[in-house]
C-alpha cells in the first residue's frame, strides 16, 4: 500500500479542509483506535498509532511527527490485513479533499494603476518574466487571457 503523505497528515491534523477535513481526521482517529485484528502472539510489537496521532495533533506543523505517524500506519497495515483495507479506503477518500499542503497563497489587489503584466497565483512554470527588456521599452506586452496554477484554489 502507498504510504499516507506526511503533508496530508500534517494538513488534516492542523484543521485543513474545513468540515470534510475534520471528518477525515476523525475517521483516521477511529481507525487507529480499533484493536489489531488477527494479531498473533508471535507478531512483532508495534504501535497501533494512537501515540503518534496524539503527538501530531499537539504540533501539526512538525514534519517528524507526521512522518512517525505515516510510518506507524504503514507498519500496522503490513501486520493487519483488516487495517490495511480500512486504511486504503480512508486514504483514497482523504486524497480527494482539497487540503492545502504547501505554502499559503493570498492574492490581493487594492486600487492603484498597474503598468505591465500582473501575475497572481502560485507556482508559475514555463515562461520568462524579463521579456520586456528584450522587446524594447516602447513595446506593449501581451496579456494572457487565462493563467492557471498547478494546484486548485483552496480559497472559497
Amino acid at each position: 500500500m502507498e504510504p499516507v503523505s506526511v503533508a496530508l497528515l500534517g494538513a488534516l491534523a492542523g484543521g485543513a479542509g474545513g468540515e470534510a477535513g475534520r471528518q477525515a481526521w476523525a475517521g483516521l482517529t477511529n481507525l487507529v483506535r480499533r484493536p489489531f485484528a488477527g494479531r498473533s502472539a508471535s507478531a512483532p510489537a508495534a504501535s497501533n498509532g494512537e501515540v503518534e496521532l496524539v503527538r501530531l495533533m499537539q504540533d501539526p506543523a512538525n514534519r517528524e511527527r507526521a512522518h512517525a505517524l505515516s510510518t506507524t500506519l504503514a507498519v500496522r497495515a503490513a501486520l493487519d490485513g483488516d487495517f490495511t483495507a480500512a486504511l486504503q479506503e480512508w486514504h483514497s477518500r482523504a486524497q480527494t479533499l482539497q487540503v492545502h499542503t504547501g505554502s499559503p497563497v493570498n492574492n490581493t489587489v487594492s486600487g492603484g494603476t498597474f503598468h505591465g503584466p500582473q501575475f497572481m497565483g502560485r507556482d508559475f512554470h514555463g515562461f520568462t518574466l524579463n521579456a520586456a527588456a528584450s522587446l524594447g521599452a516602447d513595446t506593449e506586452m501581451p496579456v494572457a487571457d487565462d493563467v492557471s496554477t498547478d494546484e486548485p484554489s483552496t480559497q472559497g
